[in-house]
């Protein structure tokens, strides 16, 4: 049963979504609509605004768009993040205005929150506190995602009016980085564990999210000392929660298995009150899929590895050219639809998928091969298969939670720290990478064994790309890697469709590493605000 933190406040948060007038720029919502009076009368009132501030965090709308920007998956129709990646998007791009306006009202919110809580009277004060810090790390978690994309942003740590909105100048990347990390660090010790939550708050924040939000902020950055030092106080350490990789990849994102020992924050859903159907645009047609919104490329399709430890282009790696797809990480078809492979419908049945032109037995089977310029199919000859929800009801309707830090990414931020620090050995390799690929269901010697010093960083990166595949995690890998321009420059490609047995090729893509490194100001707020200066090149 889901937990009734959520359940609870849905209602009650839908009513208050309904009666926001929402405003331009930070001061997202009317002050009054949180303090009046009458409001902050009761604990489950003002709960109901701190769950407010948990909806506001983030979105499956989000999750999947953000892959979108990425070289692993490719947009079927025009887009904001189709621009983006292309290189042609300005200031007035809808992406850009959303993700600055999103996180601004969540950070309102807990403004709101953490102002006028105290006035509660009767409220038990171990829950005020932790209520405290929970909102705390949500004001952090939008910092945070506004500097990564923005750099210098403006910055202040109480509510502000519409008046001092239009007038504030931006805070340097270095002093909001500074501010979320000090803030994550005071409320460590004050948050639960996930296991001292009770089974009615499973999906809080806890210790655990906090210190691997941390560790991302460091990750970013590329403070390698600091992603070691922060990742062991959850590897092998149970002072700030039990964490582990749950035990089957490729059940670990189903509805049966929320709140697993892996899970350490995800993005809260309940059936029917509140739900995503993203997915009704990333299925096969036979599988009763709309119109394609974008599928993974060919370019992931490769990083995944041989059972045997070798890439797909490496000598010996018995990669078989006509039969692209045997032998290769089981984490590809736990992840990805390709020809002949199998769905599961939600009534139990099965069929097999056939992309490849020319080869489907029957109509209905023919409605998933790969036709260039049609809109239903598939761009690249795959189909997304991670996150699919076989419970969904009508219209792919889900209530599945989707992941945000998973124990995995903890381990391969320390492998790939630990690496960089030039201290990658067998001890290091064996409860990170190993571990991983030992749960994808590898058995090999040569998949499983620390290959010594053989171009360790190309493979913990390719380990990261295909561990995290379809997460909206990658972009933000190959921005801190600098790969962005190589990457970015060019076409990415579907499977070996086209003429001549070749590679399906899709749309070309540019990135300007002098300019796209940071997202541009929204011009909107600009033109109010021009204290807020620019980005360059915008």
């Amino acid at each position: 049963m889901k937990n009734k933190f959520i359940l609870y406040s849905i209602v009650l948060l839908l009513s208050l979504c309904l009666s926001f007038t929402a405003c331009n720029e930070l001061d997202q919502f009317p002050t009054a609509q949180f303090t009046e009076d009458v409001y902050w009368t009761s604990t489950d009132k003002a709960m109901s605004i701190l769950n407010m501030a948990y909806n506001q965090m983030y979105n499956a709308d989000f999750f999947f768009r953000t892959e979108a920007l990425s070289d692993n998956v490719q947009m079927r129709r025009i887009h904001d993040e189709k621009i983006i990646s292309s290189g042609q998007a300005d200031a007035s791009n809808g992406r850009f205005i959303d993700e600055w306006t999103k996180c601004y009202a969540g950070i309102k919110t807990c403004h709101t929150f953490l102002e006028n809580v105290d006035r509660v009277s009767g409220m038990d004060e171990n829950l005020k506190t932790r209520a405290k810090a929970e909102a705390r790390f949500i004001r952090a978690w939008q910092f945070f995602r506004l500097t990564t994309w923005y750099g210098d942003v403006p910055f202040f740590t109480k509510d502000i009016s519409f008046s001092e909105s239009k007038t504030i100048s931006r805070t340097s990347h270095a002093e909001v980085l500074a501010f979320v990390r000090n803030e994550l660090e005071e409320i460590v010790s004050i948050l639960p564990t996930n296991k001292q939550y009770a089974a009615n708050d499973r999906g809080r924040i806890t210790a655990g999210a906090a210190i691997a939000l941390k560790a991302r902020t460091y990750l970013y950055e590329n403070d390698w000392p600091n992603v070691v030092a922060t990742c062991e106080r959850l590897i092998n350490n149970t002072t700030y929660g039990e964490y582990g990789l749950f035990d089957n990849y490729a059940t670990l994102f189903a509805v049966e298995n929320e709140y697993n020992k892996e899970v350490i924050l995800d993005i809260e859903y309940v059936p029917i009150l509140r739900i995503w159907n993203f997915y009704q645009d990333l299925v096969p047609p036979s599988a009763l899929g709309r119109v394609l919104y974008m599928a993974p490329t060919q370019e992931l399709v490769e990083d995944y590895i041989m059972l045997n430890g070798k890439g797909i282009n490496e000598t010996g790696s018995g990669y078989i050219e006509n039969n692209p797809y045997i032998n290769r990480d089981p984490r590809m078809d736990m992840s990805i639809v390709r020809h002949l492979s199998t769905w599961t419908s939600p009534d139990g049945t099965t069929r097999s998928i056939y992309t490849q032109p020319n080869t489907a037995p029957n109509a209905d089977a023919k409605k998933d091969e790969y036709v260039a310029n049609q809109e239903t199919t598939s761009p690249t000859g795959y189909y997304m298969r991670k996150h699919y929800d076989p419970t969904a009801v009508s219209n792919f309707d889900s209530g599945l939670n989707l992941p945000l830090i998973r124990y995995a990414d903890v381990l391969l931020m320390y492998a790939e720290a630990k690496n960089e620090l030039e201290g990658m050995d067998a001890s290091i390799w064996d409860i990170t990478i190993r571990e991983l690929r030992r749960r994808a269901g590898f058995t090999d010697a040569g998949a499983l064994d620390f290959p010594g010093t053989t171009d360790l960083q190309n493979i913990i990166r390719r380990e990261r790309r295909c561990e995290l595949a379809l997460e909206g995690l990658r972009i933000f890998d190959i921005r801190r890697w600098r790969t962005a321009e190589i990457v970015f420059n060019g076409a990415l490609h579907g499977a070996k469709f086209e003429n001549n047995n070749t590679y399906i090729i899709l749309d070309q893509r540019t990135f300007n590493p002098e300019r796209d490194y940071l997202w541009p100001v929204p011009q909107s707020e600009r033109d109010i605000n021009p204290n807020l200066g620019q980005n360059p090149q915008y």
